[in-house]
């Protein structure tokens, strides 16, 4: 006879709904018996599912998880989920090879809306999701269950002060107080959430007048919700700070996370009202796990069951042995008062949303500086500035592109840094279609060393999943955001800073244009004695030196390479091919950038006729000069690299 029987019964959240209320704390039993019972043996996080039992319970018997989004924060609390969504037979093959993630994974389940494994972002990607389904219409809950550990993250707050701003769009951020991470939770969070929790009398005195109320015959009901508005001002005396409601959450508990009525009670209550909600749930780490309490960690995570190896005969043939282990001129004068880059961004843009109703853009703080204040200005609502959080800015917009919106994300370069982990995690690992288009990529001059966007193409590239290209000049980085939004996967795009070439103003080049192609280089001009790949602003430059080095009799192919991944490895490799001499040049750092991806490939191919030289920002902080002086300093503009390129041939010869 089974020891599980109701959780035999579970294949979808359905089956949960179809359960009998009194049934509820049966299955929390279970649902323990189960966890405990596998995690014991395959290792992994015990106490933070074992702490939420009643309350995913609760969830599924409220919410439809199977269309609703519930977005788990971090992830490890996940298990009794898994098991009420259909993985019950294969838990026991829990972060195994072939098996179930320990976290949430969308590739296991429809319910598990993200791969989490980081803290501190479930409630930015809810409150994406809740602004895109408002965009498009769509009817569902957006909750995010975060720990108050993770709460104290830098996005989550970012989170809860965006959200504040949005009073019209239906979020549920659940915050599980356990009163621990790994460790002991620590910092100002944790000890306002020790005075709430150790202030009952307000919570206990108004659940005892609501029942008092409602038991009068006729005028019961009227006069709760009547006292129940004058209540939520003695509130603020009884209980300091009242933190989340002045950052405009609507704020209800602390209630009993292990009594999964009181739970279903309140999710019940406040799961139609508008605006963003913060329900504050108690649980405790560990809960049903023998010794919990004591553990140093609460039972945090469980160590798997060591195996004794299996014993093997020996190999008694005659002779035999054990294999080791292999292991496998003047310048050119350039056009003044050219558009700038953003302001071709700016207008590529605006296109596209005339034509893509999918298509929103979002800043951190700077509609100025990128660009947007026209696009916000038309498009309002889909215009989202998330202030100085450019951790919130990426995951929110990642919700965005779950709800089926096509989000583009202009920020700085440098600035992108901040975002780096959410990067990572929310748009990456999702592979969801955020467009990252990073204005200022390359020198910034004036603003120095803090501001300059030379790193972009080093940090995002070893990242598995993304498209990373640049425009040669204005109108192909109109067709760049065009490819990219259709392309429906992340990509970012880098342009500098200044002004932008437009149609006709490039030198030596026909002007004849080739269409993109993902990962597919464009030759621009061609040549005998070399030539130079260049990438993004620094074909302008490429072209300008070719010339100059055709006043001295040197021909040199210029080719424009569009895309740094993928790369165009079979371009590189035959230009290498019939070349004795390549220069790459880029507007980045010479350490892990454009011309290291070219290097890369080379050395994947074996030998090739060509000697290639990196040319591009040398491998220090620079200190702030005008962006052409930079860019001379650093052998980065026409007459330098017509020279490097003179004196690598003459070295030849």
């Amino acid at each position: 006879m089974s020891t599980t029987p109701l959780l035999d019964r579970i294949q979808s959240p359905a089956d949960v709904k179809a359960l009998k209320r009194e049934e509820l704390p049966q299955l929390a039993a279970e649902l323990r018996k189960t966890i405990l019972d596998v995690v014991t043996v395959t290792g992994g996080h015990l106490g933070s599912g074992m702490g939420v039992v009643e309350l995913t319970i609760a969830l599924h018997w409220v919410f439809d998880l199977a269309r609703d989004r519930l977005v788990f924060d971090v992830g490890h609390q996940v298990y009794p989920h898994k098991l009420l969504t259909g993985r019950k037979d294969r838990f026991h093959t829990l972060r195994q090879k072939g098996g179930l993630s320990g976290f949430t994974n969308p590739k296991e389940s429809a319910c598990d809306v993200y791969t989490m494994g980081h803290a501190g972002t479930a409630a930015s990607a809810a409150l994406g999701i809740a602004a895109g389904d408002a965009l498009s219409r769509v009817t569902r809950y957006s909750i995010a269950l975060v720990g108050d550990a993770a709460m104290g993250a830098g996005c989550a707050f970012e989170a809860l002060n965006f959200a504040g701003s949005r009073p019209n769009e239906r979020t549920l951020i659940v915050l599980n107080d356990n009163s621990w991470s790994i460790a002991k939770t620590v910092g100002a969070l944790s000890r306002y959430l020790d005075r709430v929790r150790s202030g009952p009398v307000y919570t206990q005195a108004r659940k005892r007048l609501h029942e008092l109320l409602q038991a009068i015959p006729l005028i019961g009901k009227d006069l709760d919700e009547k006292v129940d508005h004058a209540l939520d001002h003695v509130r603020r005396l009884v209980i300091p700070g009242q933190v989340f409601e002045e950052l405009g959450l609507q704020y209800f508990g602390p209630i009993d996370g292990h009594d999964v009525f009181e739970i279903i009670d309140y999710l019940e209550r406040v799961k139609d009202l508008d605006g963003p909600v913060l329900l504050h749930v108690r649980t405790k780490k560990g809960h049903g796990v023998p010794g919990s309490e004591t553990a140093y960690d609460r039972a945090h995570a469980a160590k798997p069951t060591v195996k004794e190896p299996e014993r093997k005969e020996p190999d008694r043939k005659e002779g035999s042995k054990t294999e080791p282990c292999v292991i496998l001129p003047a310048e050119p004068k350039r056009k003044k008062n050219a558009k700038a880059w953003t302001n071709w961004f700016a207008e590529g843009l605006d296109q596209l949303a005339a034509r893509d109703p999918r298509v929103v853009a979002l800043t951190a703080a700077m509609p100025d500086g990128t660009g947007l204040m026209d696009f916000a200005a038309k498009y309002p609502t889909r215009f989202f500035d998330a202030g100085i959080a450019e951790q919130h800015c990426v995951a929110f917009a990642s919700g965005l592109a779950v709800a089926g919106l096509r989000p583009v994300v202009a920020i700085y370069s440098t600035f992108l840094q901040r975002a780096y982990d959410q990067v990572f995690q929310e748009l990456l690992i999702q592979n969801l279609p955020v467009v990252l288009a990073m204005d200022r990529a390359g020198v910034v001059g004036e603003d120095g060393m803090t501001h300059n966007g030379l790193f972009d193409i080093a940090y995002l590239r070893t990242l598995p999943n993304i498209v990373l290209m640049a425009p040669k000049d204005g109108p192909e980085l109109h067709e760049m955001l065009a490819f990219a939004v259709e392309l429906g996967r992340p990509v970012g795009i880098r342009y500098a800073r200044g002004g932008a070439p437009a149609q006709g103003d490039l030198p030596a080049w026909d002007g004849v244009r080739t269409p993109l192609q993902l990962g597919r280089m464009e030759s621009l001009r061609e040549g005998q004695d070399g030539a130079i790949l260049a990438y993004g602003s620094m074909v302008q430059t490429a072209l300008e030196a070719a010339e100059l080095l055709a006043a001295k009799g040197v021909s040199i192919e210029v080719v424009n390479a569009r895309f740094v991944k993928p790369l165009d490895v079979d371009g590189v490799r035959a230009l290498a091919d019939r070349h004795d001499r390549i220069v790459t040049l880029e507007e980045h750092s010479v350490c892990g950038g454009f011309g290291s991806a070219v290097l890369e490939a080379l050395a994947g191919h074996g030998p090739v006729r060509a000697q290639v030289q990196v040319l591009g920002v040398p491998d220090r902080f620079l200190e702030h000069a005008g962006r052409n002086e930079i860019l001379r300093e650093a052998g980065l503009d026409a007459p330098s690299v017509a020279a490097r390129f003179l004196s690598t041939q003459t070295a030849a010869v």
